[in-house]
């Protein structure tokens, strides 16, 4: 006795394959959709390096070579793009070497980006007056925190940027901005 019986194939109406049809181009369509803007929102990942830092660059979006900064004076205080594009100054130290140290240019008092005064030695706000000491530190008000610092590295003649994790090295304290 022969219990094999044949498959019969599906038997959809025309209703039934044209409501599938549909559905799976709407599906498609909608996928193909998602997945452009979740590519249009989410940023592309950049090499990362020292620490998951992210590398300076200039005004274009340029990665700045570090021998690029390292070819200026002692003392000299380039600003380059830093984290989340905020500008951020970097020191060449009087023995050549780039500090570890960048400080972010943003005024703790409104958010004003200021210029380095070379005569004076110190950060100086345009919109309300507060100065800063050399290492980011208030030197009178009306700001009244310190300036935000972020962690650099040179590797490979590139320069990466990160947030700065460890105490205020100015207070010794936990930062305000972490």
């Amino acid at each position: 006795m022969d219990n094999t019986q044949a498959i019969a194939p599906p038997s959809y109406s025309r209703r039934q394959l044209l409501n599938f049809l549909a559905g799976t181009t709407v599906a498609v369509t909608a996928s193909a959709g998602a997945y452009a803007m979740g590519k249009f929102f989410v940023p592309p990942a950049e090499k990362g390096g020292a620490g998951g830092g992210i590398i300076a660059k200039d005004v274009l979006g340029n990665p700045i070579p570090a021998s690029q900064i390292l070819a200026e004076a002692p003392g000299t205080r380039a600003l380059v793009a830093g984290l989340a594009g905020d500008p951020t100054y970097l020191i060449v130290k009087e023995d050549g070497s780039l500090d570890s140290i960048g400080i972010v240019d943003s005024c703790t008092h409104l958010g004003c980006t200021f210029p380095w005064n070379g005569n004076d030695q110190e950060f100086q706000c345009p919109c309300h007056g507060s100065r800063y000491h050399p290492d980011g530190s208030v030197a009178r008000g009306p700001a009244p925190l310190p300036l935000k610092i972020v962690q650099v590295a040179v590797v490979d003649d590139q320069i990466f940027i990160s947030p700065w994790t460890d105490l205020d090295p100015r207070t010794g304290e936990k930062p305000w901005w972490v």
